[in-house]
Parts: C-alpha cells; sequence; structure tokens
C-alpha cells in the first residue's frame, strides 16, 4: 500500500484552477514536512512546493510562486496544493512525498505513488 495518495489531476485551460489531494493511507503524515513534485515528459522531476509538519514553514520553486498554494490539515492527513493561473509548461504529472533529513539534507524517503496527471492546453 502506497503511504501517500495524490488526486485531483485533469484537463484544465489555461488560466484555470486546480485542487491537488494528498492523502495518508498510513502513519506516515504527522510530524512530517510533505512536499509536492512534478515530472513533465522527458525531463527530471522536480520539487514545486513543501511544507512543515505544523503549517508555519513553506517554500515554493520560483515558477510556481504567487500562483500556487500548499496547505495541510493534518486532522485529515491530508496536503493540497491549490494551483491559480496555470499555464502550458505545468502541464505534468504530480506526486507527492514526505521528506527526512538526512546528512543536513531533506529527501523523499517513501515509494512514489502513480501521481496526478495535470495538463494545461486550449
Amino acid at each position: 500500500q502506497v503511504p501517500l495518495v495524490e488526486s485531483g489531476g485533469d484537463l484544465v485551460q489555461p488560466g484555470g484552477s486546480l485542487r491537488l489531494s494528498c492523502a495518508a493511507s498510513g502513519s506516515i503524515f504527522d510530524g512530517y514536512l510533505i512536499s509536492w513534485y512534478r515530472q513533465a515528459p522527458e525531463k527530471q522531476r522536480e520539487l514545486v512546493a513543501e511544507i512543515s509538519s505544523g503549517g508555519g514553514i513553506i517554500n515554493y520553486a520560483d515558477s510556481v510562486k504567487g500562483r500556487f498554494t500548499i496547505s495541510r490539515d493534518n486532522a485529515k492527513k491530508t496536503v493540497y496544493l491549490q494551483m491559480n493561473s496555470l499555464k502550458p509548461e505545468d502541464t505534468a504529472v504530480y506526486y507527492c512525498n514526505a521528506l527526512i533529513n538526512v546528512d543536513g539534507q531533506y529527501s523523499a524517503f517513501l515509494p512514489w505513488g502513480q501521481g496526478t496527471q495535470v495538463t494545461v492546453s486550449s
């Protein structure tokens, strides 16, 4: 069973909005930094946004600042990614993962799920 399950992807027109969800199916959630990543065809997976366990620390990739908002509901064990003003270059499979600190650097450590496809096209 995959610890985190992504959903909410869809086909949307440029300028549109989507909200992605990352739901924990097991015990891995509380106390962990959770991040959203994306991978476009023939490109490496890249970090999009991350949120600390309490929600007080949030970081975004420069390419999505001002357009995407990450949030979490610890009671529901879910992290959300609200995506506004979507662009064709946002087209990718979006994944979430939990991070741990290894030798001073945070790295994703859970098995990757199937992700959720976001396609921005007219």
